[in-house]
């Protein structure tokens, strides 16, 4: 099914290459360029996708990427053809906007057929704007309402800790849904219970819809304000595969929960959309996607 552009950008959706996890033992330099093609594939999917269905939030799917590849492909321990496994590791994605980067991924790991993206915001379909747990399988938790994604991630690494498991328990938040107090509490409960199985990553790019987040509401100190709420917290450059994959390898050393805030760029690395509050949600026009492919391929 082709969108009207040329040959080389009107291969299928369906023509995504899938990949699974990376095995452990890969050597490191290895596992770092698997994740950079694999991103790229991604990021290219993305944007035929968003272009095609005439909707979507391609400048925060951009932020999120690299973060939600390194984590599904080389640092959470679960088995994609196996989704109802109890001990595998959770990832929600807190914030929902983003779901384009989480179908493509999908996609990519083969936890559904690249094919299906074809039908992303179309009625009836799986891949709503937002993921719906009731629909789609590897979706841990339905989210949208920005500040839902957090609490909810605190109950699953409570539930884990009481079961006496090993999994881990993810969770990816953007930053201007920070401003929400249902975030605060959560850290709260989450430092009372000593959950040092529960990571918390902040997709750090500093813009939410229409302004940036220290216009709307100041974070920073975002770092101090999440130590102080009882969070291990570190830093880490959510564009660098090597460098995520040494925080993520880290375990807890304080019995506490982890916030990893990870420093992004909106739109990264697409020239015209990298850092550009108006990319929250707009759509690539046919001469932009053939740009993006240019730009993913020189990088």
């Amino acid at each position: 099914m082709g969108i009207g552009m040329d040959d080389e950008l009107t291969r299928d959706l369906a023509d995504l290459r899938t990949y699974g996890p990376i095995p452990p033992a890969t050597p490191r330099a290895e596992t770092v360029a698997r994740l950079a093609q694999i991103a790229r594939d991604v990021r290219m999917r993305d944007a035929v996708m968003i272009h095609q269905a005439g909707q979507g939030h391609i400048g925060g799917d951009y932020s999120v990427i690299d973060i939600l590849v390194t984590l599904y492909f080389a640092v959470m321990r679960y088995d994609p053809h196996n989704l109802t496994d109890p001990e595998r590791d959770r990832l929600v994605l807190s914030k929902g906007h983003t779901a384009g980067a989480l179908y493509t991924t999908f996609a990519a790991l083969g936890v559904i057929d690249p094919a299906e993206l074809t039908t992303f915001m179309t009625p009836l379909s799986r891949l709503n704007g937002h993921p719906a747990r009731q629909k789609l399988p590897g979706v841990e938790a339905t989210t949208g309402p920005l500040g839902h994604g957090l609490p909810i991630a605190v109950g699953m690494a409570l539930s884990g800790k009481l079961d006496g498991s090993s999994r881990r328990t993810y969770v990816i938040t953007g930053d201007g849904e920070l401003e929400e107090g249902s975030n605060w509490e959560a850290l709260m409960t989450a430092a009372h219970y000593s959950l040092d199985r529960l990571t918390i990553v902040v997709d750090r790019n500093y813009l939410q819809q229409g302004y940036p987040t220290e216009v709307t509401t100041a974070l920073d100190p975002l770092d101090a304000k999440a130590a102080a709420f009882g969070c291990e917290v570190s830093q880490v450059d959510g564009h660098s595969y090597g460098s995520m994959l040494d925080e993520f390898a880290r375990s807890s050393a304080s019995g506490k929960p982890r916030l990893i805030i990870a420093h992004t760029t909106k739109g990264f690395p697409i020239s015209f959309m990298s850092g550009q509050v108006s990319w929250h949600h707009k759509v690539p026009s046919e001469d932009q996607v053939r740009q993006i492919a240019r730009e993913l391929e020189e990088s």
